[in-house]
């Protein structure tokens, strides 16, 4: 079975208090490029006062765009002006961007309403569909808040056919908190692709070490088959909760896939999945 693997550094890092060094940063991305992977999402063009750990992608970026490598390059915009300085970037094929189905979490993770969201993601759209690149709408809190605010599986799919009616054709539902049990996400999963087949609905699980396999099984056998994963399972949204999740572990996602679905990417060296995970260790 095939599946698109997208790996996130940025997601990894994003929450780390200690600044890495910039030429750290750049030696890692260039070992993660090496491997194989579909995208590699690595780095954001928000305010540095909000990410400061992001705050030199830019140089990142520029120091590996001319690595020869199939990986894609995704990075994070949350607004209009930071969509038009990754957009002058002809390596970074993705921009992202985070919509929220929770208002609390909108506020908290772009300082906008979500009917502002909607907006500005129409306006990254614009900048994108210009400039040849492709956006990837992640609906964070996809599966539930701890905020208390309503939450129906109705709600997410009104969003994602606004957000369609856009053009955007990648959506990636993000379990923020951990929220998600696996009988939600196949739910969920199979109502959108059910009602929305020619999108591609990836899976972006923020999900303690002994739950995310029941997880993820139950989002590719409802049809699922992008999945965002990082070395190690580090990371998370920082912006969430007071502490983080962790995301899915690339490391022992690949072997998994490989033996639950016969997943079998020559692409992806379990030789350099291991080396990336050590120089990620040194890293940090």
């Amino acid at each position: 079975m095939d599946f698109e693997i997208v790996e996130c550094p940025r997601d990894a890092m994003q929450g780390i208090k200690h600044f890495i060094p910039t030429e750290m940063k750049i030696a890692y991305m260039k070992e993660l490029l090496k491997v194989g992977f579909d995208v590699l999402d690595c780095g954001s063009f928000v305010h540095p006062s909000a990410v400061p750990q992001m705050a030199d992608t830019p140089e990142v970026i520029r120091a590996i765009e001319d690595v020869e490598s199939n990986t894609e390059l995704l990075v994070i915009v949350a607004n209009e002006r930071g969509a038009v300085r990754a957009a002058a970037f002809q390596r970074i094929r993705y921009l992202g961007f985070p919509f929220s189905v929770s208002e609390t979490f909108q506020k908290r993770n772009t300082n906008s309403t979500r009917e502002n969201a909607f907006l500005n993601l129409q306006k990254i759209h614009d900048i994108a569909r210009v400039s040849g690149k492709e956006v990837v709408c992640y609906i964070s809190m996809g599966f539930g808040n701890p905020y208390g605010d309503p939450f129906s599986e109705e709600e997410v799919l009104e969003w994602i056919h606004k957000i369609k009616s856009l053009g955007i054709q990648i959506i990636s539902l993000a379990d923020t908190t951990s929220q998600a049990s696996s009988l939600g996400i196949s739910s969920l999963y199979t109502k959108c692709i059910t009602e929305l087949p020619d999108m591609n609905f990836g899976v972006h699980l923020h999900a303690a070490a002994q739950q995310w396999q029941g997880k993820v099984k139950a989002a590719i056998d409802s049809g699922c088959r992008r999945i965002d994963s990082a070395m190690l399972g580090f990371g998370g949204c920082p912006f969430a909760k007071d502490e983080m999740v962790g995301n899915l572990p690339t490391e022992q996602l690949i072997s998994w896939l490989k033996k639950e679905y016969h997943y079998n990417q020559p692409n992806i060296s379990n030789r350099l999945v291991e080396m990336a995970s050590r120089t990620y260790r040194y890293v940090n």
